[in-house]
């Protein structure tokens, strides 16, 4: 086969194509074990164990088995790993053994790779749109989706020279590690400024003002007295723009949201208005929202289910308050109030009670300082995001380009 377009200058021989059991040994399906806490040795790969996001090992969860260990499921540096059923079909996963001694699950299967191979080549293409393809057309099945180990045997591998797969592999390497770097990044501004909310919300760390003094100490006003409930509603169906409430997103377009239209127009009459910088209510419980999110309105005009609580402040800053409603500090309190006779997966909370909630009030002064300073790490978490999603594309790109 032709050479890709995108290569090092130095090669320039025409590229093969193998099948993927040309190049490795009998693959070996995983072993059949619950999953019990991790002994501090043994790790033990299932496949939710791998990051959807760039198949790398989430060691957060790793887990060992309680039966007997069989070392002929103990991994070898350079092992490529194939999700083999379900949603995850196609997921894979290259063993380094930096990962520590992993054995791997039944509902994986094991290439041992030939030793005129670089295993990080070969599991490069695995990430690529060609193979993706590839996945959708051969995990066809009459139930869930499937991969056997014969049929991933004649998965098709671009094959070129040893020296010009080392090349490329430790080209992406390089790129991976970058992703890496930045993916950590994220992580640990997230987790930074998780534990800042808590110790200003808990008044651990307290402002002062500009000229040194001491804020006043912090009153607990009911969510009435700064707030109002917003009851308009679309009587003339002139808003046809549908809000959603997402524990992860926020306030979203449903549109964007659902991949279905789940209202008509002759349902929206009894939807409330929700103008820009509302905040809303969304009773449904989530492991992201456990007595439900509050999120404020950022998206535009638009309309609710009168399932959600809408609300308008009529005092405060309001980025003080999206920031106290990312927080836990009001859960309890709602989870005093509920009724307990509630569906299991919302809260039912009558208006009054909701409405008396209590929220942690500084003065204005001091609540834009927090707003300010949340708002700066919040800066940069988008710069870093934004770093890290161009360093995807640009990966994705490379891939397209390489193994077309």
């Amino acid at each position: 086969m032709v050479a890709p377009k995108l290569r090092f200058k130095e090669f320039n021989d025409d590229w093969s194509l193998k099948k993927l059991g040309d190049i490795s040994f009998k693959p070996q399906y995983g072993m059949n074990s619950s999953a019990t806490e991790f002994d501090g040795e043994n790790k033990y790969l299932r496949i939710t164990d791998i990051n959807e996001d760039d198949h790398s090992f989430n060691f957060s969860k790793l887990t060992s088995p309680d039966d007997d260990l069989d070392d002929k499921y103990l991994l070898k540096n350079g092992d490529l790993l194939f999700a083999r059923t379900g949603a995850s079909v196609g997921k894979s996963y290259l063993y380094n053994s930096k990962d520590g001694k992993v054995y791997f699950a039944g509902f994986l299967i094991k290439f041992s790779l030939h030793t005129n191979v670089n295993p990080y080549f070969i599991f490069t293409q695995t990430l690529s749109k060609k193979f993706q393809n590839w996945v959708i057309t051969n995990s066809m099945r009459s139930g869930q989706p499937g991969i056997n180990a014969e049929e991933y045997s004649s998965l098709p591998i671009t094959f070129t020279s040893l020296e010009e797969q080392t090349k490329i592999a430790s080209f992406f390497s390089t790129v991976d590690e970058k992703i890496s770097q930045l993916s950590q990044k994220l992580h640990l501004l997230g987790q930074y400024k998780q534990g800042m909310m808590q110790k200003l919300f808990s008044q651990q760390i307290r402002f002062k003002a500009d000229d040194g003094s001491e804020f006043r100490d912090w009153e607990d006003k009911p969510l009435n007295e700064i707030a109002c409930k917003n009851t308009i509603k679309n009587k003339d169906g002139s808003i046809t723009e549908v809000l959603t409430n997402s524990a992860t997103q926020g306030i979203i377009k449903q549109s964007d949201y659902f991949e279905r239209e789940i209202v008509t127009e002759s349902n929206l009459t009894g939807y409330y208005l929700v103008n820009v910088n509302d905040f809303v209510y969304n009773p449904r419980i989530s492991v992201h929202a456990p007595v439900g999110p509050i999120k404020r309105n950022k998206k535009c005009l638009g309309i609710m289910s009168p399932l959600y609580t809408v609300f308008t402040i009529k005092t405060g800053n309001l980025n003080y308050l999206e920031y106290f409603f990312d927080c836990d500090f009001w859960h309890d309190y709602v989870k005093s109030v509920a009724n307990s006779g509630a569906r299991h997966d919302r809260m039912n909370i009558t208006n009054k009670d909701f409405f008396e909630m209590p929220i942690l009030y500084p003065c204005l002064e001091e609540q834009t300082k927090i707003a300010n300073f949340l708002s700066s790490i919040d800066q940069k978490i988008d710069v870093v995001s934004e770093q890290l999603e161009q360093a995807k594309l640009w990966k994705k790109g490379l891939l397209q380009q390489m193994f077309v």
